[in-house]
């Protein structure tokens, strides 16, 4: 090997480990400024899995700036190359990936003998409407068609920041409605016991596509029997709830992250994120309106026990409104909607974690079903986080404490 090939492979070899420095460096910065409790299960994997996302993430932004690729085509493909894992179909289970109204979605049926129709169930993925697929939740989909014996649609929606609102609602609502008008034909599925559900935004979807069908009903229009909400999403107007205190550096979705996600959905102007986490962008009246709905005093008091603050008053900034305005409205925030609207929405089960930011949202809906006398089925994970679901059965990356919160959901569906 001659002097100069032997300084280039000296020259290569230091620049990719400066590359791998500053990465290492820049993931123990962030790493530092995340609260895992103690009371907290596997709490050592939760920090390894962290700091692998956040990793991710950097090289994606370095990889952004150099004008290789976007942040978030890299943290895709990476997570659908390395991350995802799909398993054997098991037997007893036919998967099928087809197209409901030019929406791709992944059908999942039993094949196990069946008296009658079986019912089924419309599911919608997580990830901030930025991430997830249909591939991110298999297992959890294959879990529930398997113990709860019912046909179960994964829904591959449209995503941010390539597509904004109402892109999402509208093929979660074109993929539901096929499935509803060919269930028992095409499916052997009864029609009136389909349940739609999601685990964080994808439960934002369903509790928002329920509310839009109640608004479109007459007597040719089939809507779910029931809405299965997975620490979901449901209001974009208060970032200052107790959860978002208590958690807000639980990962793996920080305070600032689900208001990051929510201005993707929307417009994409994350120069807002500071205004939105403040509440800069809800205007007096409309404050003192969902001030009934979102009051901390809603809450259980075991949620007010690990301690909350008074922040301060928000400035009211009718710019930042007039950009994110439509967060606020029904179809985003769900939990914001009038009574009227949300008297008209199916059961509901609600699965929340305690030491995740969106706690709340779903706990304060619960109240407000009740309050209306809806039937609620609530369950609540003392020692639950955050995106527990994605880590059903995915190997070394598994987190146990998923099983506890798929056991809730399939028992609901057994009973629909």
């Amino acid at each position: 090997m001659d002097i100069g090939s032997a300084i280039l492979i000296i020259g290569f070899a230091a620049l990719v480990a400066a590359f791998l420095l500053l990465v290492i460096g820049l993931a123990f910065s962030e790493l530092m400024n995340s609260d895992i409790p103690r009371r907290l299960p596997n709490r050592r994997k939760l920090h390894m899995v962290h700091g692998l996302f956040v990793g991710i993430a950097i090289v994606g932004r370095i990889l952004h700036r150099l004008g290789v690729c976007r942040q978030v085509s890299f943290i895709r493909w990476f997570v659908a190359r390395f991350l995802a894992r799909l398993n054997p179909v098991p037997a007893g289970l036919r998967v099928k990936d087809l197209d409901f109204c030019e929406v791709p979605v992944r059908v999942y049926e039993p094949t196990t003998a069946c008296d009658g129709l079986r019912r089924g169930l419309v599911y919608f993925h997580g990830g901030g409407w930025v991430m997830g697929s249909i591939d991110s939740v298999d297992e959890v989909c294959r879990h529930i068609a398997q113990e709860s014996d019912t046909t179960v649609v994964s829904v591959g929606y449209r995503l941010a920041p390539d597509h904004r609102y109402p892109a999402q609602l509208d093929d979660c609502e074109a993929a539901t409605c096929h499935f509803l008008s060919s269930a028992e034909a095409g499916f052997s599925v009864d029609p009136r016991r389909v349940a739609v559900g999601g685990d964080g935004t994808g439960a934002n979807l369903a509790a928002a596509l329920c509310q839009r069908l109640a608004t479109r009903q007459n007597g040719h229009l089939l809507s779910p029997c029931a809405q299965v909400l997975i620490y979901p999403a449901l209001q974009m107007a208060d970032f200052n709830l107790p959860s978002y205190q208590q958690n807000h550096a639980v990962p793996i979705l920080f305070r600032g992250r689900m208001a990051f996600y929510f201005l993707q959905y929307l417009n994409g102007d994350i120069s807002l994120c500071q205004d939105v986490l403040e509440g800069n962008h809800v205007p007096t009246d409309l404050r003192a309106c969902f001030k009934e709905w979102l009051s901390p005093s809603n809450l259980p008091p075991e949620c007010l026990i690990r301690g909350i603050f008074e922040c301060p008053k928000p400035e009211y900034d009718g710019g930042v409104y007039h950009a994110v305005k439509a967060g606020l409205e029904p179809e985003v925030s769900p939990l914001l909607a009038d009574s009227a609207l949300i008297q008209k929405t199916p059961p509901t089960f609600i699965l929340t974690c305690e030491y995740d930011v969106l706690r709340d949202d779903g706990i304060l809906y619960r109240k407000r079903l009740l309050d209306l006398g809806k039937n609620v089925t609530w369950q609540h994970l003392t020692e639950g986080f955050h995106g527990m679901i994605n880590f059903l059965n995915q190997g070394w990356l598994s987190f146990p404490s998923a099983l506890q919160v798929m056991d809730g959901v399939v028992d609901y569906m057994k009973k629909l």
